[in-house]
């Protein structure tokens, strides 16, 4: 044979990838199960009669018999999945809506799959240190993340060095539900809907507060929207947390809010606060009275909140896929519709393509208006 065809057979041999991995093997073990030779012509192409014609011919007849185990082998099921608890990362501390909504998805995840959902709340810096930790969690499918417009499109939007970048390393499984903020005032503003506040704002440039839950918080960013677009010049003041804001709100140290919907409503209910508009492109079920701020004289104007589903990038798409259904089908349940609704949330479910757009749309849309107002996080 000519030499350096020998040498190519050889090479070809040895240098396949996978040989070297496992040519690392004990020898003792290598074959444990039948051996496929694979010959890229037709049957016959050497003398029978030769000794490589008679190996080659017993090679096939070898593949042949083998051939049914390795079919069996690749239509094997799949390892189950889950067969361990999964964690549910939480990026805020418990007791708030998204630990709510994380807690009732958890629950029934839990009653669907076999398997414990188990919710770790990893407040602090503003989402930044659940985001990381899920980010870098391995892809497995044992741990998700519950991300929000403020972890996974304010935070990539403010923050240029955010450690992990959400539109890269992580893969939408579904949106959960949607909600609108709700902008309230004191009553001693002396404003009855939004066309009012804007006028009241540019009479009085600089002299009206508004208040949120803290800097790159989704109540300071919708605020900064707001001023944005109407051009009025109002002061944002941080606080750590909703609940500190909406107590200054009510005491009129600072006059304005735009909230999530369950903290001020039973305020607005007392009279204690007034509601001027809210900020989805459709009016509230909550409050069906209270009309849009896009109706109220600010025509386009939407801020939809948004809380979804994310694991870590190269999660196995069957993985993906099965939690999708199983969370779809969890959020038909009038069960959590009504856990949703003391939230003021709306159920949602989607698919994990489209939940991918919406998380690539918001952060493109959030750093926009990031460099067109000059917002900085200090």
């Amino acid at each position: 044979m000519n030499t350096r065809f020998k040498y190519g057979i050889l090479c070809a041999l040895i240098c396949a990838p996978g040989v070297a991995t496992s040519a690392q093997a004990a020898a003792g073990n290598y074959p444990d199960h039948p051996v496929r030779v694979i010959v890229p012509f037709p049957q016959g192409g050497l003398d029978a009669s030769s000794e490589q014609g008679s190996r080659l011919r017993d090679a096939n007849v070898r593949e042949s018999d083998a051939a049914p185990v390795l079919l069996a082998q690749a239509s094997a099921p799949a390892t189950k999945y889950p067969d361990h608890p999964v964690r549910v990362i939480v990026p805020f501390p418990p007791g708030g809506g998204n630990d709510i909504l994380a807690r009732a998805m958890s629950a029934r995840l839990t009653e669907a799959m076999g398997e414990q959902f188990v919710v770790d709340n990893r407040g602090g810096a503003g989402g930044l240190i659940g985001g990381q930790l899920a980010a870098t969690a391995d892809p497995d499918g044992y741990t998700l993340f519950l991300g929000s417009m403020g972890g996974l499109a304010h935070n990539p939007a403010l923050r240029p060095n955010l450690p992990y970048n959400p539109a890269r390393d992580f893969a939408g499984v579904t949106l959960l539900a949607t909600s609108p903020f709700i902008v309230v005032v004191h009553p001693a503003v002396a404003a009855t809907n939004v066309r009012e506040l804007i006028a009241l704002a540019r009479a009085k440039p600089g002299t009206l507060n508004y208040g949120s839950a803290g800097v790159a918080s989704s109540l300071h960013m919708t605020g900064e929207l707001f001023k944005h677009v109407t051009k009025i010049n109002i002061v944002h003041v941080a606080y750590k947390g909703t609940a500190p804001a909406l107590t200054d709100l009510l005491a009129g140290q600072v006059q304005i809010m735009f909230s999530t919907m369950p903290p001020p409503l039973p305020f607005v209910k007392s009279g204690k606060l007034r509601a001027l508009a809210v900020t989805t492109a459709k009016r509230s079920k909550t409050v069906p009275d209270v009309p849009t701020v896009a109706e109220s004289g600010v025509p386009g104007f939407e801020v939809q909140n948004w809380q979804g589903i994310v694991v870590p990038a190269k999660t196995p798409r069957a993985i993906v896929d099965r939690l999708n259904r199983e969370m779809v089908k969890i959020l038909t349940q009038p069960s959590l519709a009504e856990v949703f609704g003391t939230q003021g949330l709306d159920p949602v479910g989607n698919t994990p393509a489209q939940f991918d757009k919406l998380i690539r749309a918001e952060i493109d849309k959030w750093t926009e208006l990031v460099k067109a107002a000059g917002i900085h996080v200090d």
